[in-house]
């Protein structure tokens, strides 16, 4: 059992390591956060599907840590330092409580990213509001501003 634990907590080092490095490789960049990437996400839904949704939430959480560690910082509002690192790329691990047939592959990248969206238009809501255009609906502007990325990203990571 030991050893299964070992080979799991090294797949985690690898697959958070991989999602940094395609993380870099970012084919457009929003100007106030986020970004379309060379499939960033695919390593932590494979770790998510092999290891399971516990796992896969736990090392998704490492990743979003790291990322805010390593990347640029749009702000330092708690809501944004929880809702756009660790709990939004923890959703990303939902992924693992999906079957691992066609269908259980696909609702589970569409449920985590599902997860990590609704993560990023809350932040949006209660840190960004302020930059919504004059007269638009602060949620509304969240929602175009966090699906104009991660709509993408989720083409990407079907692929």
């Amino acid at each position: 059992m030991k050893k299964n634990k070992v080979r799991m907590l090294v797949e985690a080092g690898i697959v958070i390591a991989m999602f940094l490095v395609l993380g870099q490789v970012k084919l457009y960049v929003m100007p106030m956060g986020g970004s379309v990437t060379a499939g960033s996400m695919v390593p932590l839904f494979v770790f998510a599907y092999r290891w399971g949704g516990k796992y896969g939430i736990l090392a998704g959480m490492a990743a979003g840590v790291l990322d805010f560690i390593l990347g640029v910082k749009y702000s330092f509002h708690p809501v944004s330092l929880l809702f756009d690192y660790p709990i939004a790329y923890g959703m990303l691990g939902l992924a693992g409580f999906f079957g691992k047939n066609a269908l259980g592959v696909f609702g589970g990248i569409f449920t985590g990213l599902l997860g990590r969206f609704a993560c990023h238009v809350l932040s949006g809501v209660v840190v960004f509001y302020s930059y919504a255009p004059a007269g638009q609906n602060p949620l509304v502007y969240s929602i175009l501003y966090n699906g104009s990325f991660l709509l993408p990203e989720c083409i990407i990571s079907f692929i």
